[in-house]
């Protein structure tokens, strides 16, 4: 697929990139910028990447859904949920690869959902997050309504999505919404060692950790136990297993195969 709205790359230590770049737009997501994402994320699931890195280009992640283009906004609002952003935020969701998004400036809106469904968030000091949607009458969107709640519990969720303030990468940290907060001229270098890291762990196990972290939120104790009695018999199959065990005894650093 010819990508006009984002960016894929790629990079030797099996990091694939993916960069929203509209930023003349302030990298706002329209519907071929949702579509075009989507189709980046399921391409790097079957590229042999091994982590995912989200970011945007220019002075910001996203101004969230783009309101500007496309005549006018649909009778039904929600439909443009159902046909773009809800298969993306679902794609993410079913990768079998670590996530991490990299956040440099303003991150709002659905962009601001996009962002926080990553494993790992890291940020510059000058970005804020921002669920703006009460602010012209809509609810946010995108998973948001899912995801905050999660990650920053009820009261600061409400509180977040209620007042559509924005919420400083500082406080982001404090309320849990993220892992890092970085210099501004640091983020670049940071998110890109973070992501070889994980591009370099044991590929398998991750996936595994991930996908029970996700469900954990909704399932009782026993389920969540057994869940992770298959996931450990998956996990002690892979290579990266034998590969961690045989080193163990040496004191050195495992290779991992990502298999």
């Amino acid at each position: 697929m010819t990508f006009e709205h984002i960016r894929l790359e790629q990079s030797p230590a099996a990091v694939a990139t993916i960069t929203i770049a509209r930023p003349d737009r302030l990298n706002a997501l329209s519907g071929q910028t949702v579509d075009e994402l989507r189709a980046a994320v399921e391409e790097s699931g079957r590229s042999g990447a091994r982590c995912l890195l989200l970011t945007g280009e220019g002075r910001g992640f996203s101004s969230g859904a783009d309101l500007a283009t496309g005549g006018g906004l649909p009778d039904d609002v929600g439909a443009s949920l159902e046909k773009h952003f809800n298969p993306l935020l679902e794609a993410l969701f079913e990768l079998p690869i670590p996530v991490v998004a990299a956040v440099n400036g303003p991150c709002a809106g659905a962009g601001c959902s996009l962002a926080l469904a990553a494993d790992i968030v890291i940020a510059a000091r000058s970005a804020y997050f921002l669920q703006a949607f009460v602010n012209i009458g809509l609810i946010p969107d995108a998973g948001a309504t899912w995801l905050l709640p999660r990650l920053a519990g009820r009261a600061r969720a409400m509180e977040m999505m209620m007042l559509g303030e924005r919420v400083p990468a500082e406080k982001a940290l404090e309320w849990g919404l993220i892992a890092r907060v970085v210099e501004d001229g640091a983020l670049e270098s940071e998110a890109a060692a973070l992501a070889t890291r994980l591009a370099q762990g044991p590929t398998v196990a991750l996936g595994l950790i991930r996908k029970l972290a996700r469900e954990a939120g909704h399932v009782p104790l026993r389920e969540a136990l057994a869940a992770e009695r298959v996931a450990q018999r998956a996990a002690g199959r892979s290579e990266d297993f034998k590969a961690g065990v045989a080193a163990f005894p040496q004191k050195t650093p495992p290779r991992f195969e990502g298999k």
